[in-house]
């Protein structure tokens, strides 16, 4: 699959982040790592599965950190703005993934 940068998903790619891993179904998102996300991860995206569903956006951080230890994610991710779908969450702890979006980590932009 391509990269969906300020696209609309289809259905069908939605259906195709769903997985079955011992006859369970586990859900998965895209992760669209930018600027020190990118840097820290080494990706410019993932599809990463989900520990459960519906699974809270305010706890991707420590699950994402958890898949790449030792890399400075962490203290990215501490100062980075979340998208679901193209769309901006500004409160994290109210957004509650369940398979198939596009999350997006946007760190911080500096310059002038």
């Amino acid at each position: 699959m391509g990269s969906t940068y300020g696209g609309q998903r289809s259905l069908l790619q939605s259906y195709l982040q769903v997985s079955t891993l011992h006859g369970t179904y586990m859900a998965q998102v895209t992760v669209l790592y930018f600027a020190a996300a990118s840097t820290a991860t080494g990706r410019y995206e993932e599809t990463v599965t989900l520990p459960t569903t519906p699974f809270p956006l305010s706890s991707l951080a420590s699950h994402l950190t958890s898949l790449h230890p030792g890399t400075g994610l962490d203290k990215v991710l501490a100062t980075s703005q979340w998208s679901v779908d193209a769309v901006m969450v500004y409160e994290p702890e109210t957004c509650h993934l369940k398979g198939g979006e596009e999350v997006a980590v946007i760190p911080p932009v500096s310059g002038g």
